[in-house]
């Protein structure tokens, strides 16, 4: 072979492995940076933007533009604005954080928290689906919403969370994934705004998004003249433990005289409002209850009233009080009249013994409530029974729901056994309240910082005589042991028990005291719990409230 063919040979197979090598760094170029171009499955469709993420892919119908007005369908108006939402005797019932509002599938008056005004847009009906103009809703859910043509994009800010802004200092390429390898999604000019979503790789790329709604990634050394717009406006609770005191009356007595502070409450609950079958409030107020608010606003103690059904002996009348939202919204409507008033800073809702069937109705009242409280600035407190008990005692709250809306729950930690109770027993024992605190957070998923546990100034004398059984209310501050009594400690219950004779008859009582209540606020410290309620003022010994400021300090 000649001298020319070997070198022909020899360069034929060093083009080829060259070749070959530069396929294999090709490869491995595109496996490298392919993922960070972008790929827009999203092109064809009008994207949204909601708090800087796009859901789009997440949307069950497509947005519409129709007359310059952006629609959306109700299921994902419920999905992303309002969970709660629903239809009902034609109207479709929404609420966000200080609006109850009711539109009218057809007609001309929008209901919005008290009062109705006239509709200047219309429900559209397409494909069996309503859509809602959410252009239209921007003071219902408190955003900020804008349309981009060019981009097709539609962007909504919620004027209740933080928002950050900085500035361009020169013009920009917006990246698809934060490295210069990466697609440019969109320019934007020096002196442009850009909305920061969050920081990362250390601060050198930034996750932001333009003026026309279109996220991506620039160079945090390219911003300037950072900016909080507006702050996380929270919903305020009360600082440290809620330890809230009732003071309960009936109608036909006034609100108790008080000076001086009671010590380690900073709440008082005085039964100023009670439901009439009519849906109107008797309102047991008066000078008195004016006189009661003036020492407690002295004192530095918010004033809750209660809000009670138990005038009401027939459960079909809640049941019809609850059952529209003309007869809801009538209630709540008197509610907000009384509250505002009287200088107030909430309201306890304490409905007991209703129809199971009015589970979703009450949950639907106290839906439709808090956002008018919310308007006003005041508080609200649910009462709610332990779970898994009777129908019209327990099954008639979905705890989970009302959880969620109201600012707090009161856990009503007794009686474990009642007057109609079979065998003896405590009203409150330790382990039974802490099970029920873990069905609380557990099974009915309510967050520790919104239960109040309430326990008990009072217990029961059980008698037991020729096979009958009988007991009576005994406060704590009457108990009295006789000399013959035997009193032991239960560990598990975490009371005193005493037992005796007298008139050919044994006598048991399990006893709430500063021993009991300790224990009971021990459960609320362990926990983490929001707080405790005493039931009730009046009721006590004097030496609890040093127990109560030193437990829940």
């Amino acid at each position: 072979m000649s001298r020319k063919l070997k070198k022909e040979k020899v360069w034929h197979a060093i083009r080829r492995l060259s070749i070959s090598i530069i396929m294999l760094m090709a490869v491995a170029l595109l496996i490298k940076f392919a993922p960070n171009y972008e790929i827009n499955h999203l092109a064809d469709r009008t994207n949204l933007i909601i708090n800087n993420n796009n859901i789009t892919t997440s949307l069950k119908s497509d947005i519409l533009i129709e007359n310059n007005e952006i629609y959306l369908s109700i299921d994902d108006v419920k999905n992303f604005f309002d969970e709660y939402l629903i239809i009902e005797d034609n109207k479709i019932i929404t609420t966000s954080s200080t609006k109850t509002v009711a539109i009218p599938l057809e007609g001309n008056k929008i209901y919005e928290n008290g009062s109705y005004t006239s509709l200047d847009y219309k429900i559209i009906q397409k494909d069996d689906k309503y859509y809602v103009p959410i252009s239209k809703l921007n003071k219902v859910y408190n955003y900020e919403i804008k349309y981009s043509e060019d981009e097709n994009i539609v962007t909504v800010d919620s004027l209740s969370r933080k928002s950050v802004t900085a500035i361009a200092s020169k013009n920009l390429k917006v990246k698809f994934k934060p490295t210069t390898f990466s697609k440019t999604v969109d320019k934007v000019k020096r002196g442009d705004t850009l909305t920061i979503i969050e920081n990362v790789d250390s601060k050198k790329w930034i996750k932001v998004r333009t003026a026309d709604g279109v996220i991506g990634y620039v160079k945090y050394s390219k911003l300037i003249n950072e900016t909080t717009v507006r702050e996380d406006l929270e919903r305020t609770k009360i600082e440290g433990k809620v330890s809230i005191a009732w003071d309960y009356y009936n109608q036909y007595n006034v609100a108790p005289s008080r000076t001086g502070t009671i010590k380690g409450v900073n709440v008082v609950a005085p039964s100023f409002f009670e439901l009439r079958s009519d849906g109107s409030l008797a309102v047991n107020v008066g000078t008195s209850g004016t006189n009661y608010i003036k020492w407690a606003r002295q004192n530095n103690i918010e004033v809750w009233p209660v809000l009670s059904n138990s005038m009401l002996n027939n459960l079909d009348a809640v049941s019809k009080i609850l059952s529209t939202f003309e007869t809801r919204s009538n209630l709540i409507d008197n509610i907000i009249s009384e509250l505002t008033k009287i200088d107030v800073q909430g309201i306890h809702v304490d409905f007991e013994n209703m129809n199971m069937s009015d589970k979703d109705n009450y949950s639907r009242f106290i839906i439709e409530l808090a956002p008018r409280l919310r308007e006003i600035g005041m508080r609200l407190s649910v009462l709610l029974t332990a779970p898994d008990g009777s129908d019209t005692w327990s099954l008639c709250y979905d705890r989970n729901t009302i959880g969620k809306v109201a600012d707090y729950v009161v856990f009503m930690g007794y009686d474990q056994n009642t007057a109609s109770s079979q065998t003896a027993g405590t009203i409150a024992g330790a382990d039974w309240v802490e099970l029920n605190i873990n069905k609380f957070l557990g099974q009915e998923g309510i967050s520790k910082d919104k239960i109040i546990l309430a326990m008990p100034f009072y217990t029961r004398l059980w008698t037991e005589k020729e096979g009958k059984l009988s007991s009576k209310v005994v406060n704590m501050k009457d108990i009295n042991i006789p000399s013959n009594a035997t009193k032991s400690w239960d560990d598990n219950l975490k009371q005193n028990y005493i037992e005796y004779t007298q008139d050919n008859a044994i006598c048991k009582m399990w006893i709430e005291d500063e021993d009991s209540i300790s224990s009971k606020l021990d459960l609320v410290n362990k926990y983490d719990l929001a707080g405790a309620g005493f039931w009730e003022k009046d009721r006590e010994n004097e030496d609890i409230w040093d127990i109560v400021d030193e437990k829940l300090n």
